[in-house]
């Protein structure tokens, strides 16, 4: 329960981490590296090791590696720093570290200016720890329900709990897409659509969200434009939005108005108002005539975990994760609420011109293949080899990636590696590349909870494949059938 916790924890860190504008790293009590974001790697360069698990002394000169020590050992610490070239640059000057929960330190590298730090460090701490506290919570309903399960007199029971387990489970799963969704990681399935198709859709069902107090008006501007966007998420982005303004008018005391409509705007080189970008934009528009939003509330709106509703459960996580699904997508969001009253947000994506393809049709199941799978969770191992093994393949497990690696130069020849991404030692990434050089054109199948395009890996020109987690076992067997099917 403990290792599961700090894993959660961890996980969480690390997403919140990844929306970090400046260079920043988690690390172990060792000095070991837990994560670092995009700035961390782009300032240390390509040079330095960057993977989790690596020894971080590597980053320093030998003269500065006692004074570094000594700060992780004590837990906190500044320290001036110098970095050796021709490794990252002289733009580090500094290290601070200091103390987070679960037994982990952050490391922010530069010279940042003490304004707004300790803000964005008790940001840092805050979501980690509600993602935390809410896995926890999960955790404890899964625990509780497999010993009831255990002890059940009947199929009955033990059913009901099973259910429990697995409504825990697909919670956890939607907690970390919220989390990967506003920290830009989320793994969306994007396709081009009709944008007017895919808002009437989802304006159908909102009624019912809204209760008979409330009307909502949809105005579809004609002709419609196409946008490439991933249709759950931006269903997702839009009843955020509308249970938002539900709450503001009904907060109000009274009924009031929703209006939901699609347009356009172009924006011009001369003329990007609110820091648009030029281009020609599809919107999609969410207002209300409710009470409306302060302007001393409104530049914190999309802050992660900012709510005034807390008595009323509200989590701080509906905003931010609408902007993380937008900007993944990229597009924009802004945000007015005029002084007379009422809000309005307006969503604009890139227009697209390309009709949608059609449907791809199911694809077979997979001939029987011997499969090298890789995993370091000992209980995703046993789960994934065994759905692999109702698709009737013949899996190979390997606890790691060194294991993997040994059972190859032992003689094995698998016809595909499945492998997760985040092991200790030598990674996903890494085993994928050490396979190929014994095994030329071995396909390659990569699992993973974060979108494939925060790996660092251009998965296109490697030949390989991904499948997000968590997943289901239909659903591992469909992307084993795709990568086999279409070898790297």
């Amino acid at each position: 329960m403990r290792r599961r916790a700090e894993q959660d924890w961890q996980a969480g860190a690390a997403a919140m981490l990844a929306a970090w504008p400046e260079p920043a790293a988690l690390l172990d009590r060792q000095g070991r590296l837990l994560a670092i974001n995009e700035a961390g790697r782009a300032l240390l360069a390509v040079a330095l090791p960057t993977r989790p698990g690596d020894d971080i002394r590597a980053w320093f000169p030998l003269a500065q590696q006692p004074g570094f020590l000594a700060a992780i050992a004590h837990g906190s610490g500044r320290m001036p720093l110098t970095m050796s070239p021709p490794l990252a640059a002289p733009r580090v000057t500094e290290v601070v570290l200091q103390p987070l929960e679960q037994n982990a330190l952050l490391l922010r590298l530069g010279a940042e200016a003490p304004q707004g730090r300790e803000e964005r460090l008790a940001l840092l701490g805050r979501m980690a720890g509600g993602v935390a506290h809410d896995f926890n919570n999960l955790l404890a309903i899964v625990m509780g329900a497999s010993a009831a399960a255990a002890a059940a007199a009947d199929a009955m029971e033990r059913g009901r709990e099973l259910t429990a387990i697995d409504a825990a489970a697909e919670r956890g799963a939607a907690l970390v897409r919220q989390l990967l969704a506003f920290s830009r990681q989320q793994v969306l399935t994007p396709r081009i659509l009709p944008l007017n198709d895919a808002v009437a859709a989802i304006g159908t069902l909102l009624p019912r969200l809204l209760g008979t107090a409330i009307t909502l008006e949809l105005a579809l501007e004609e002709p419609g434009r196409l946008v490439l966007a991933d249709p759950t998420q931006l269903d997702q982005v839009i009843i955020n939005l509308v249970a938002n303004a539900r709450d503001a008018i009904q907060g109000s005391g009274k009924g009031g108005l929703i209006r939901l409509a699609t347009g356009r705007r172009v924006v011009l080189g001369a003329d990007s108002e609110d820091g648009l970008p030029p281009g020609r934009y599809a919107s999609i528009i969410v207002e209300d005539d409710g009470p409306g939003i302060p302007p001393a509330l409104m530049a914190k709106i999309f802050e992660p975990f900012f709510t005034t509703r807390i008595d009323q459960g509200g989590t701080g996580l509906g905003l931010a994760t609408v902007q993380g699904i937008i900007a993944q997508s990229g597009g924009h969001i802004l945000a007015e609420s005029p002084p007379s009253g009422g809000t309005r947000f307006t969503i604009l994506l890139p227009r697209q011109e390309v009709q949608a393809a059609e449907a791809p049709q199911a694809r077979p199941p997979a001939a029987p293949a011997t499969i090298l799978l890789a995993e370091d969770e000992p209980a995703l191992l046993r789960l994934a080899s065994q759905a692999l093994g109702l698709g009737g393949h013949t899996v190979l497990s390997a606890a790691d990636g060194y294991t993997a690696i040994e059972m190859i130069e032992a003689g094995a020849r698998p016809e595909l590696l499945v492998s997760d991404v985040s092991m200790p030692g030598m990674d996903g990434v890494a085993l994928a590349r050490a396979a190929r050089a014994i095994c030329p054109g071995l396909p390659v199948l990569l699992l993973s909870g974060y979108a494939a395009a925060t790996l660092g890996v251009d998965m296109a020109a490697e030949g390989w494949h991904f499948l997000a987690k968590p997943c289901h076992g239909e659903a591992l067997r469909e992307a084993v059938a795709a990568a086999l099917a279409k070898p790297g």
